[in-house]
């Protein structure tokens, strides 16, 4: 796919970037040459490819999911500005 500079001008426009005249042939040239080598990349045989979310391939460590209080609270609440009856005290954000 090639790009041309009235199209590089038309999307910098859309996207509110000021590109000069004489950059927008060069980045035409650019553009084409990421859209083209995309092209190469559907040419590649994926239908035997497992999706991934990870390259390597390894198992997370599992602990055992229990419901806790979080310990003692007055060393929870230790470090916190404020407090108000074992709770956070936060500013508000919502008028």
């Amino acid at each position: 796919m090639a790009i041309d500079a009235a199209t590089v001008r038309k999307v910098a426009r859309l996207a509110r970037i000021a590109e000069p005249e004489d950059r927008l042939e060069p980045l035409a040239r650019e553009l084409s040459g990421i859209l083209n080598w995309i092209e190469q990349l559907s040419e590649v045989d994926t239908d035997d490819v497992e999706p991934m979310t990870t390259s390597v391939a390894m198992k997370l460590p599992m602990r055992e999911d229990v419901v806790t209080d979080g310990g003692d609270p007055a060393k929870v609440l230790g470090n916190a500005p404020k407090s108000d009856r074992g709770f956070f005290v936060v500013p508000k954000v919502v008028e």
